[in-house]
């Protein structure tokens, strides 16, 4: 085993240099030291790991929360030499006990497990009698009651500290606002461990954001920029994940769908297609996601919003985690804001935490009505000061129009005033517009002096006002979960004249005229491909797939998309150029390096 850090960064995992912090990280570790890593996903979290388990002496104890991320990270760490095992309920009894005569043997370099049970009083007796190289605690952020994956096992983990004193820890996450960064020190017991906090920032995602008109339609639009692509469609009910799968399907794609009310086996059948095939669009709930390490998933699209700004950065950075391009795309509309205050409300959540999630859903829908920079805000809600524009989110691309709204917004506060603060957008918007109805009669609504003084103004332009009135904190959905509009402290200054209000124009696109294609899929568009590449590209895909299925492996475990483009690009000859291609390490090399020499010779 070679013994430097950048000896194994380059034979093991082919890569030449480190990237960020990693380094840093690494040597740390190695030395003794612990350590509570923040990255985003895609910044190379699992080297800062890996490496220093395979420096020191001993087992690397990984704890991970989900049977298919430790399968995929084991797979991949196998495929490159390592001496890598799991330990969870997937294995038969045998196989379990395999794996343990292993661990005590001293013959692995690195064994993941779930937290369930490595807390059990077996697993930590069977550690003791074992060398101890560290601990990994993947998906920290788990820990957290603020989180949106709170796992409460993950707050017992504080024991390895206690019981393992002299072992070095490591914590990682990809999201963490300041709230949950404090609590995951405090409840692994990290008040020592040095802090590496990397930039969220996910250049290589482009962030995009739209008003729900015809979400089918708009869906299948935007999926025509990735026809072959890998994917993942997120859906607030499972009613719309099979709605939405069915129709993607019908439509010739690859497309699977994700909730829990599918029975264990569906889903696990699913999920594996999606990590193991090319080219899956998975349609899901939020219930699909955390720990999917597929490297090559080109876009992320939202048709609800989501809980929070943490949720929203999780769920988009699933997407491009190889560094090549991929595009987050959300749409939206008002319903979803009372939906979710409903949601909250209706939980059986503390009054706190109802109040925290209140105001993660008012930061998210402040970000997705914002015509600021996007990336700007979003690595906001994490802390970081990002000063855009990017450049490359919709809102840098093509900055939005926006109008003085104030005397629309005076009447809006007002009418909801004058109702006394007891209805729904729909009522108000019939007030202001002066629709004639029985119980409006019945109400008096109709002998409101706000009644009708917005006749001027069609139903939707007035669910746009009310929209961005809630996005600003101008207004707020009523915490008991009727979807009832309130004022709030700042709508005093708006009132009586003294705070000026702009909104966005609401800007509903042409239909763009879809292409016919044949029934040939172009795969690689998203990634700048070009024509006369195109037919290596597909053959070096092919020959992937056609190894991953030989070996039972993912396709990305072989050789990730950015190494497939590298070796696009290079066009090695023989297998020293090869081994200079990124992400080629020695056993891969030896492994795949003639099947691929031989494609790429056969193309020239």
């Amino acid at each position: 085993m070679p013994s430097t850090p950048l000896d194994i960064l380059n034979s093991i995992f082919g890569y030449t240099s480190f990237r960020g912090p990693q380094q840093a990280i690494v040597e740390h570790v190695t030395e003794g030291g612990d350590a509570l890593v923040l990255m985003p996903t895609g910044g190379g979290k699992s080297l800062c790991f890996q490496i220093p388990a395979l420096l020191r002496q001993g087992t690397g104890i990984v704890v991970s929360p989900l049977i298919a991320l430790m399968q995929d990270q084991v797979d991949a760490l196998r495929e490159a030499g390592v001496a890598a095992a799991y330990l969870n309920s997937s294995l038969s009894a045998e196989a379990q006990r395999n794996v343990e005569r292993q661990l005590l043997a001293g013959e692995l370099n690195m064994l993941y497990v779930a937290p369930e049970r490595l807390l059990t009083a077996r697993f930590l007796s069977l550690l003791e009698q074992t060398e101890v190289a560290l601990f990994a605690i993947d998906e920290a952020h788990c820990v957290s009651q603020w989180g949106h994956d709170f796992r409460p096992e993950y707050r017992e983990l504080a024991v390895l500290h206690q019981r393992f004193s002299q072992v070095p820890r490591i914590a990682l996450t990809a999201t963490a606002d300041p709230r949950t960064r404090e609590e995951i020190v405090e409840r692994l017991a990290l008040q020592d461990a040095r802090q590496f906090v990397s930039s969220f920032d996910r250049p290589n995602i482009r962030y995009r954001v739209g008003l729900r008109h015809n979400a089918r339609r708009q869906l299948m639009d935007f999926l025509e920029g990735h026809r072959g692509d890998a994917g993942i469609v997120y859906c607030l009910s499972r009613k719309k994940v099979d709605e939405t799968a069915a129709a993607l399907a019908e439509a010739g794609m690859e497309a699977l769908p994700y909730h829990a009310g599918l029975d264990a086996a569906t889903r696990a059948a699913n999920q594996q297609r999606f990590l193991r095939e090319d080219g899956v669009v998975m349609v899901a709930t939020v219930a699909f996601g955390m720990g999917i390490d597929k490297p090559d998933v080109r876009f992320v699209a939202h048709l609800d919003l989501p809980r929070s700004m943490e949720g929203y950065y999780q769920e988009t950075g699933r997407g491009g985690r190889d560094g090549l391009p991929a595009e987050a795309w959300m749409i939206y509309g008002l319903s979803d804001v009372v939906t979710m205050s409903q949601m909250i409300a209706q939980s059986e959540s503390a009054d706190e935490r109802k109040r925290i999630e209140r105001q993660k859903l008012e930061l998210l829908l402040a970000y997705a009505e914002a015509t600021r920079c996007r990336r700007e805000l979003l690595l906001a809600a994490f802390g970081e000061n990002y000063h855009g524009p990017c450049g490359h989110c919709d809102n840098c691309v093509e900055p939005p129009k926006t109008w003085d709204a104030t005397v629309p917004a005076q009447k809006a506060l007002s009418a909801v005033y004058r109702s006394g603060q007891r209805f729904g957008s729909g009522h108000v918007i019939d007030i202001l517009r002066g629709i004639d109805s029985e119980r409006m009669t019945q109400l008096g609504h109709d002998r409101l002096t706000t009644f009708g003084i917005g006749a001027d103004m069609d139903d939707k332009q007035w669910r746009s006002v009310f929209r961005q009135l809630l996005a600003a904190g101008l207004l707020e959905a009523d915490a008991e979960g009727f979807g009832t509009l309130r004022l709030t402290k700042a709508s005093r200054d708006v009132l009586v004249g003294n705070q000026p209000v702009r909104l966005r124009e609401d800007v509903r696109p042409e239909r763009r005229s879809r292409r016919r294609r044949d029934s040939q899929i172009v795969t690689g568009s998203s990634l700048g491909i070009e024509a006369y590449e195109q037919p290596l590209w597909d053959a070096l895909r092919a020959l992937r797939s056609q190894l991953a299925k030989q070996h039972g492996v993912p396709a990305y475990v072989i050789f990730h998309d950015a190494t497939l483009l590298a070796m696009l690009r290079a066009l090695p000859s023989n297998e020293d150029e090869l081994a200079s291609v990124s992400g080629v390490g020695e056993a891969k090399l030896k492994r795949y390096g003639r099947d691929f020499l031989a494609v790429i010779n056969a193309q020239e």
